[in-house]
């Protein structure tokens, strides 16, 4: 990608001095649109970037339909939309890093600090009375405290939705922690909601709870979890050849696959804009953050956009370090 001296010459302070992204005439961000991708957290962070490159740096920011394969196909091959605002790369890892070396696409901010977070879950009121549960293996050592609704004398562990990928995964690490042998009963959930209900009615009851979920979420920002460690290290040959298949005879204890998520960026914004590029490269922010953003959404039955506000009146302590001050007083006066 081939940079104007005064580009260059701004990427070079950026990176020796780490500030936030300085301010960006109007007339030099110009148009910029982002791919408002169909789940929660995606859909806010659209709405907070729309928001502030246009309030903050004077771009004519618009949201477009997105979804991941979709968008990333598009970026690659025709250089639009140009920002792609969150996207699990682990996914298809191999084909991002190849079109981001062919200068098609480029990385921004590693926008979940933290990556998405699945696996194991259980409530925290459970953990912090058993503080000796840490790992799964622990969890599978007490069917007492994870009783099953349909039979009580055994534990219960919740799969992932059908017909979801990670239905496979869920029963193979069931059957690799030998989950039957030790008392519990892998529970059919049948659909999100029904497993969303599961947590909420433990909640509400105050009993204990095994399954898988995800983060970040609303639930996880409504009702505190832990989520427990694996107890061997990722095996990525493991996962492909046995953990993600249906027909696995043997699966052999294995973590669950590392989830970086990233803001993908046409790389002809960088040059266009460098500061707005800039703000990309800078803004992210952790799953509690996230999770309590979402469970506001939630509960309100709000909108990206209403959310984005939200979080925008609500927690300045968070954004205002992804921009340069007279960035921040910009967008607060647009609030």
């Amino acid at each position: 990608m081939k940079l104007s001296l005064a580009s260059a010459a701004f990427a070079a302070t950026l990176l020796a001095s780490a500030a936030p992204a300085l301010a960006q005439d109007a007339g030099a961000c110009g148009q910029v649109r982002i791919a408002n991708m169909n789940w929660a957290s995606a859909e806010v962070m659209a709405a907070i970037d729309q928001f502030i490159l246009s309030k903050g740096y004077g771009c004519d920011a618009q949201l477009v339909p997105g979804d991941t394969m979709p968008t990333f196909t598009s970026m690659t091959e025709k250089g639009e939309p140009d920002v792609a605002p969150e996207v699990f790369v682990n996914q298809f890892r191999e084909q991002v890093d190849a079109a981001v070396k062919e200068g098609r696409v480029a990385y921004a901010a590693k926008v979940l600090t933290d990556g998405s977070e699945e696996g194991f879950w259980i409530p925290q009121y459970i953990a912090d009375a058993h503080p000796d549960i840490q790992k799964l293996s622990d969890a599978f050592k007490h069917p007492e405290l994870f009783p099953s609704a349909e039979n009580p004398s055994r534990g219960a562990v919740y799969n992932c939705p059908s017909g979801w990928g990670c239905q496979i995964m869920v029963g193979n690490f069931f059957k690799a922690y030998k989950g039957a042998d030790q008392g519990f009963d892998l529970v059919d959930t049948g659909s999100a909601a029904g497993l969303d209900g599961s947590i909420a009615k433990a909640f509400t009851d105050k009993k204990g709870w095994l399954g898988y979920y995800w983060s970040p979420t609303a639930i996880v920002g409504r009702y505190p979890m832990k989520r427990l460690a694996f107890d061997v290290p990722f095996d990525p040959q493991e996962w492909k050849t046995c953990t993600t298949q249906p027909d696995c005879a043997s699966p052999k204890l294995n973590a669950w696959t590392p989830a970086d998520v990233y803001t993908l960026v046409a790389p002809k914004l960088k040059e266009r804009a460098p500061a707005a590029a800039a703000y990309l490269d800078t803004r992210a922010w952790p799953n509690t953050v996230v999770n309590k953003v979402l469970a506001w959404k939630d509960e309100n039955q709000a909108t990206g956009e209403d959310t984005a506000l939200h979080f925008l009146e609500t927690q300045p302590d968070v954004w205002t370090k992804w921009v340069a001050p007279e960035v921040a007083e910009k967008v607060k006066a647009a609030l």
